[in-house]
């Protein structure tokens, strides 16, 4: 699975025009936050707040075109749903790592 889904990217642009630029930095922006949320979660036992974020953070990753980080998201999502919050640290600096690349990517468009 590729980090960028190139062909959303090309069809987000054309759509958004001139606004293009700003959709990238409003996903960074509201990505670092996602994360930071996600991190403080590892602290709690609760399940449903590293579903609802997890999955709030995958449907995000869709629309910008990060299939990988995405789907790293929603193993994260099913871990909130079935209630296996062991190791989702791990899961998290997967997270980060993967946000690091495409942010990385994103910035070079």
């Amino acid at each position: 699975m590729d980090h960028l889904d190139r062909q959303a990217l090309e069809t987000l642009k054309e759509v958004m025009e001139d606004d293009f630029a700003l959709l990238i930095t409003t996903f960074l922006q509201d990505s670092e936050n996602r994360i930071r949320t996600l991190s403080t979660l590892v602290k709690s036992d609760n399940a449903d707040a590293v579903r609802r974020a997890a999955h709030s953070f995958k449907g995000s990753c869709s629309n910008i075109g990060a299939p990988l980080l995405a789907s790293y998201c929603a193993a994260l999502e099913e871990k909130g749903v079935d209630n296996m919050l062991d190791n989702i640290q791990e899961d998290i600096d997967r997270i980060k790592v993967e946000y690091e690349i495409v942010k990385g990517l994103l910035l070079t468009l």
